[in-house]
């Protein structure tokens, strides 16, 4: 198998989807023509024509509205917003009309798209280029959320989203864009949603998280195995739906939690993680569940290191969960 980085696999992904359903469609900000900002669209529109993968205006909510359109006519689109930081302009048409298709035309239409977003920190990007805004569209009935951690996942997640009939968003871990690299089969596969993979088995302590995250937790388990420490790391791959059935196992074989994520801890998806847990769990519990999570405080460049939760952080965590 070759080895990808995760743009590779996502444009290899897009490439099956484009051969394997005429459907399917995509389009963004330099989509098109230059392939992405990131490269992850590279060769579509020149083999599968300017009518199935365009350039756009400069509109997040033209390009939202316009996805809706599209897929009640029976397409399957996939839009691209540059950055998840530019999506809120488009933040009305995805809440208000693409997640509640379903209900608002008794199930008559779906609103299926994936919207791909490259999210989260750690490339000197400041906080218009940084931001994990996950939670926000978590709080949203009807919208899956998606996040991958390396080059497999985000292949066989993204073909999972795009032959789902619900609106997805999936959102890329750009840190690890080109850092992470993994052998990725060429054939076409896919991997469940809804469905978290338990990375490390261990039995003293559950620790989860999910995109770039899930690499600092790795090396922070790793770190805490030469203490003595035996960690559980589970990657979520999809926050929404939610595979609480692992995690719930996990913890109750462990006893202890921490959860970690870069996005500001307060109303963050760690509060919701702690409180499912704690309310399965809490018979089981042999200490408090931590978070590990970023400041609430807007993203600073001059401060990204110290910002970001990385596996320093993470065994802190882990230490004071196991001293309680």
């Amino acid at each position: 198998m070759p080895v990808m980085n995760i743009i590779e696999a996502i444009n290899n992904a897009l490439h099956i989807a484009f051969e394997t359903d005429d459907r399917v469609i995509a389009f963004g900000e330099d989509v098109g023509f230059f392939g992405g900002v990131f490269r992850a669209t590279v060769g579509l529109q020149e083999k599968y024509g300017v009518e199935r993968c365009f350039d756009t205006p400069i509109s997040e909510l033209g390009i939202m509205g316009f996805a809706m359109g599209c897929a009640q006519m029976g397409l399957k689109p996939i839009p691209e917003i540059q950055f998840a930081d530019y999506i809120f302009p488009g933040y009305d048409q995805i809440v208000n009309e693409i997640a509640k298709g379903r209900y608002r035309t008794g199930n008559q239409w779906s609103n299926g798209m994936v919207i791909r977003t490259p999210y989260g920190g750690g490339i000197h990007g400041g906080h218009y280029h940084s931001q994990s805004i996950e939670a926000q569209f978590l709080h949203t009935p009807g919208l899956k959320v998606v996040i991958p951690s390396d080059p497999y996942e985000a292949k066989g997640l993204l073909l999972s989203c795009i032959r789902a009939d619900d609106p997805i968003l999936f959102m890329e871990p750009k840190r690890i864009y080109r850092a992470s690299k993994a052998e990725v089969p060429l054939e076409d596969y896919m991997i469940p949603l809804g469905k978290a993979k338990i990375a490390k088995e261990g039995n003293d302590l559950t620790l989860i998280g999910y995109g770039a995250q899930h690499h600092q937790n790795m090396t922070a388990a790793a770190e805490a195995e030469k203490m003595g420490i035996s960690v559980e790391v589970i990657d979520l791959r999809t926050l929404n739906p939610l595979d609480i059935e692992t995690i719930t196992a996990s913890v109750k074989k462990t006893g202890r939690c921490v959860v970690a994520h870069e996005a500001p801890i307060t109303g963050g998806f760690g509060g919701e993680l702690t409180a499912l847990i704690q309310q399965r769990c809490f018979l089981h519990l042999e200490a408090p569940i931590n978070r590990c999570c970023g400041f609430d405080t807007p993203y600073s460049n001059a401060h990204e290191k110290r910002y970001l939760p990385d596996s320093p952080r993470v065994l802190i965590s882990i230490l004071e969960t196991m001293k309680y």
